[in-house]
């Protein structure tokens, strides 16, 4: 597995020096492979063997289209990798629950996500056109729900990827949001690509977490 990641990280570096040179055929060939490492690395943690790793499993299954998807700059694919994203963070938020979930931890981290979300959603949405507002609220709303049910299997079971794993995904999706909505820099690409991909295997890591 460790070479697996190693070769997740490599690619990750490419699709970034692909972003830098806007080498697009750089970015289309490699990005797709980080992502199949993700994968990958879940089913060589033993994804397939609990309910906890087939609920992750098809949770980075999804992340990994939504990538596929987000290979084009077209609203349409747009609108279905956030939908892809959507469910990936339903499932995640199903593995969480499987796994045992502290509710005190989940209720106060909902607290804090809804303080966090009002004021990202204020900055955000008035540079989202009308056709999107309401689908990106909802990938908000759920996104912000994994996390905190993350934070609640993190209380339950004190392992620190639990929790982690789903805060890297949740910051690395405001520089998305930032790149597609607000001002397209390679800089939010620059941080958001590595920690959505640290996020990533760290998810896959944690399905052969004791």
């Amino acid at each position: 597995m460790h070479a697996t990641i190693a070769l997740t990280g490599l690619f990750v570096v490419l699709v970034l020096c692909s972003e830098a040179t806007g080498r697009q055929w750089g970015r289309r060939a490699f990005k797709p492979l980080a992502s199949i490492g993700f994968v990958l690395c879940a089913l060589l943690a033993g994804a397939t063997s609990t309910h906890y790793g087939r609920w992750i499993l098809s949770g980075l299954v999804l992340c990994l289209l939504g990538d596929l998807f987000l290979l084009s700059r077209e609203v349409r694919p747009f609108r279905a990798g956030l939908f892809s994203f959507l469910l990936g963070h339903v499932a995640y938020a199903t593995a969480f629950v499987v796994r045992g979930v502290d509710w005190l931890w989940a209720a106060s981290a909902a607290l804090i996500l809804v303080a966090i979300a009002l004021p990202v959603g204020r900055w955000l949405l008035p540079y989202v056109g009308a056709a999107m507002k309401l689908p990106v609220m909802a990938y908000i709303a759920v996104i912000s729900l994994m996390v905190a049910l993350g934070a609640g299997a993190f209380g339950a079971n004190r392992l620190p990827i639990l929790l982690i794993a789903p805060v890297a995904f949740y910051l690395s999706d405001l520089a998305v949001a930032r790149d597609r909505f607000v001002k397209k820099s390679f800089v939010n690409r620059l941080w958001g690509l590595p920690l959505y991909y640290m996020a990533q295997l760290l998810f896959a890591i944690s399905v052969g977490a004791a």
